[in-house]
């Protein structure tokens, strides 16, 4: 399986002034498997330590900072010789040892000439409950699904993925059906690496979604072993609301659709702790498409969506035919699975922190706003081949922005006014801006 955070670590590892590196994500994105690969790929040795229920680790780190001490420690769990330049040494499960990530500051300040990357699934969790991080000390990188395009790579269709990144839209339109019923899978599979695995080696929808619904549960079990009988019911209720919250028109975030009566801060905490996990997205409003975007930041209002396009169907309870075929059932909530699949895009290929926003007094919203540059883009997400842009015209037609985008299942198109961009070249975002 290729990802393309391989490239970044590779990057990293080149760098004149590196610092130990933390991987973040969400668990069962892969994290484990991309620090081994890098370390077999690129390096003479692994030196890899699990913190997860470890013992003698802890003890290692419970004594003081001495990097010295703590290399032969490592030496002595893994058998592995540590040596700079030609050794990766690997903290998994960091969280699970406070000390561990602390020790990654006197990595960098007292032994810079050797390669560390760590990760843990629930380290945002383990921050904001005190444990102490090394600010200014570590570089990070994070870990999403599988992109599109690197799901196509697992499909082996690399064929398609050469011709998306060649930018040649008119090659793009001879494969454009090839290229949609690719996508109507990802929809379905999502970007779960053990999930697109099994298809790849399978082909079968229900095997893909009984492993969707066991990475579910294995989230939901992590709900109630790391949290407090008073935060994990209101995490369950964001947890199973985002579906219902993203069906609607209006897909703002709304408290009262959780339950009667709640209140934003009766349940910020919950909303913290799932970002924290990475399980969850959130994408601000702005009061004001205006330069810088992150001025006009409306943090009393936002849109919430889960990691992966494929979890969000199975979270829904779609079934393949409804997806792939399309019938009257799933046309309402396409358009919250299209919305789920170009956020997740944003965040896996482009560089762009994704906004969305709606004028006082109506209806009309603009999925999403992106800041290039001194350049606000406008892009709309439509689930289907309808090209009728309202929300978009009527944006451009009182703010004139020097670029428009409207993505959807339609064939690439320019106008005078925006660009048609198919869905399945999201990643040609930043080429087309």
């Amino acid at each position: 399986m290729e990802r393309y955070a391989l490239n970044r670590l590779v990057e990293w590892k080149q760098k004149k002034n590196r610092k130990p590196l933390i991987l973040k994500g969400a668990r069962q994105v892969g994290k484990t498997w991309l620090m081994k690969e890098f370390g077999r790929k690129y390096f003479k040795y692994t030196a890899y330590i699990n913190f997860d229920n470890n013992k003698r680790m802890e003890e290692v780190f419970s004594m003081d900072y001495d990097i010295e001490r703590i290399l032969m420690a490592i030496n002595i769990e893994t058998g592995v010789k540590i040596i700079p330049g030609e050794t990766l040494i690997i903290f998994d499960e960091v969280q699970e040892n406070k000390r561990a990530i602390a020790s990654l500051k006197y990595f960098y300040e007292d032994a810079s000439e050797y390669t560390v990357v760590a990760a843990g699934s629930l380290l945002g969790v383990a921050i904001h409950e005190g444990v102490s991080f090394p600010v200014g000390k570590v570089d990070t990188l994070e870990l999403n699904p599988l992109s599109f395009n690197e799901f196509l790579l697992a499909l082996g269709e690399d064929g398609l993925v050469s011709l998306i990144e060649k930018n040649d839209f008119i090659l793009w339109e001879a494969y454009h059906d090839k290229l949609t019923d690719c996508l109507k899978k990802y929809y379905y599979i999502g970007g779960m690496p053990e999930v697109v695995a099994n298809f790849v080696e399978n082909k079968d929808f229900t095997e893909v979604r009984e492993l969707q619904k066991r990475i579910i549960e294995l989230y939901e079990d992590d709900f109630s072993k790391h949290t407090g009988a008073r935060k994990l019911p209101r995490i369950r209720m964001v947890w199973n609301s985002i579906p219902m919250q993203l069906a609607k028109e209006n897909k703002k975030f709304f408290f009262g659709q959780i339950k009667q009566g709640a209140r934003a801060k009766d349940f910020e905490i919950a909303i913290e702790w799932l970002m924290d996990c990475g399980l969850i997205k959130k994408v601000y409003k702005v009061s004001k498409p205006a330069m810088p975007l992150k001025a006009y930041t409306d943090f009393s209002a936002f849109k919430l969506y889960i990691l992966d396009v494929g979890l969000l169907g199975a979270l829904s309870e779609l079934d393949a035919k409804s997806i792939l075929e399309g019938n009257r059932i799933f046309i309402e909530f396409k358009g919250a699975m299209t919305e789920q699949y170009v956020l997740q895009q944003l965040i896996a290929e482009t560089s762009y922190k994704p906004y969305y926003f709606t004028e006082t007094k109506s209806e009309g919203e603009i999925d999403f706003l992106i800041q290039k540059d001194s350049m606000i883009v406008p892009i709309e997400v439509k689930a289907e081949e309808n090209l009728r842009a309202k929300s978009l015209r009527c944006f451009c037609e009182k703010y004139s922005p020097e670029l428009a985008i409207r993505t959807s299942m339609s064939k690439y198109r320019e106008q005078d006014w925006m660009i048609n961009l198919p869905l399945y070249a999201i990643s040609c975002l930043e080429k087309k801006i």
